[in-house]
């Protein structure tokens, strides 16, 4: 079983085109729709001590994709991103702990100008050489939040009762770093 003992010391940058960040929503109290971010970057520095690690990740929000131009353009907007005024949205971490045989990364995610803290469960999936030699590490971690904690508040009441968007977004990352120094 991988442990983050196997993750060398240094500094790992996320590998972006082999990565996903994407979330997962309730529309009309019977659904769920999906939607993914393309432009993201990130850090991870990883000392001796391997739980003092840090993480600094940034996303751009209008990179949003959900397979609706119209209902992309809409998360753009105030209603929700307000990705014109809040064009990066950030996560630093302030600690990791063990949790039983997995991890929990604890940090502030910044939407909208609103921090907030934040816990992901973590599975590390290892570590391995691509076939050029390069180091690589990989992760998947998970996290559920508010939008309305991120002042994401639009909604509609729907006429048979409920609301056309849930409040709780689920936040999956499937992540795998490149060993840079």
């Amino acid at each position: 079983m991988a442990t983050p003992n196997d993750l060398s010391p240094g500094t790992w940058a996320v590998d972006a085109t082999h990565s996903s960040v994407s979330f997962t929503v309730k529309h009309l109290m019977i659904s769920k729709v999906r939607g993914s971010f393309s432009t993201f970057s990130g850090t991870v520095v990883v000392p001796d001590d391997r739980l003092a690690s840090t993480v600094d990740v940034t996303i751009d929000p209008t990179s949003v994709s959900t397979g609706d131009a119209t209902r992309d353009g809409h998360l753009k907007t105030g209603d929700f991103f307000d990705a014109e005024q809040f064009p990066t949205w950030n996560f630093k971490s302030t600690a990791i702990r063990a949790s039983g045989s997995d991890y929990v990364l604890v940090g502030d995610l910044t939407l909208r100008g609103v921090t907030k803290p934040v816990e992901l469960a973590v599975d590390f999936e290892g570590v391995n050489k691509d076939p050029y030699g390069n180091t690589k590490a990989g992760f998947t971690a998970e996290a559920e939040l508010n939008r309305k904690d991120f002042g994401m508040e639009y909604n509609a009441a729907l006429e048979t009762g409920g609301v056309l968007i849930g409040e709780k977004v689920k936040l999956s990352l499937d992540i795998q770093l490149a060993k840079t120094a």
